[in-house]
């Protein structure tokens, strides 16, 4: 990554959510950034509970991982949205303990409609796995009234 400033990007992400949350003791707990290309970007570890092949991530997981980074892209903008379609090319083997670096970005916008590309490579810079994918944006404010109703 040659970005030289990273600031923390501030999402308002839901405290339990698998991919970001804090008290979600058997998620990701990813933090996310914003470098000064506007790029989201998160360096991830990987424990070995979320092993596919031995020694290596499991192919959900690496999917969550740009899946997740692709929605902050849309976070930066302000935008809360569904992933719709999304599209993976597992390119190499994504190892597990060690660190790998995550970023993301919102390429097009139009409507409800968001396009956003996501990569996954080590800390050499040589890409492991890269995904595209198709957000729709929801009303943030009717997603919280839905769930705390499902909560009761």
């Amino acid at each position: 990554m040659t970005a030289k400033t990273l600031t923390p990007l501030s999402h308002g992400a839901p405290h339990h959510c698998f991919g970001c949350g804090r008290t979600n003791k058997s998620g990701l707990r990813l933090k996310f950034f914003v470098d000064d290309r506007q790029q989201v970007v998160s360096k991830v570890r990987l424990a070995r509970r979320f092993e596919g092949p031995p020694g290596y991530a499991h192919g959900g997981i690496i999917a969550t991982l740009l899946d997740e980074a692709m929605s902050k892209a849309n976070r930066q903008h302000g935008v809360t949205a569904m992933t719709r379609q999304m599209e993976i090319e597992y390119l190499r083997p994504v190892p597990l303990q060690q660190s790998v670096m995550l970023t993301a970005c919102r390429i097009s916008q139009h409507g409800r409609k968001n396009s956003c590309e996501a990569t996954l490579a080590d800390i050499s810079g040589t890409v492991l796995a890269r995904g595209k994918a198709l957000f729709i944006a929801v009303d943030s404010k009717l997603l919280q009234t839905i769930a705390a109703g499902a909560r009761r």
